[in-house]
């Protein structure tokens, strides 16, 4: 299993907002997409004030062919539209994952 993990620090300004975002439209729009069997969102723990507005969700595909097709078809325009409502507000770290 390939595991699509993003990790997003967000302006404590806009925190109770991205969190209804990304529960009401974005992660649904993303497993819209059908390359994803599921995913989680977690909040990550941490001591600095950086990291208590911190998220990732983890997203779960079963082939780097589904991967790669949302990549290439997909997540242009599903990070554009994050970035054109949040821009520097809430900055996102990606990372591939392989479940062994």
């Amino acid at each position: 299993m390939i595991i699509y993990s993003v990790t997003v620090s967000v302006d404590a300004n806009v925190k109770e907002e991205w969190l209804s975002y990304m529960r009401q439209k974005h992660i649904p729009d993303v497993i819209a997409t059908g390359c994803f069997s599921g995913f989680r969102f977690t909040k990550v723990i941490g001591a600095s004030e950086e990291k208590d507005n911190s998220y990732n969700v983890q997203y779960f595909c079963n082939s780097m062919r589904e991967m790669h097709k949302y990549q290439v078809q997909f997540a242009p325009k599903l990070q554009k539209e994050h970035t054109d409502k949040y821009g520097e507000k809430a900055t996102a770290f990606r990372t591939l994952l392989e479940d062994l």
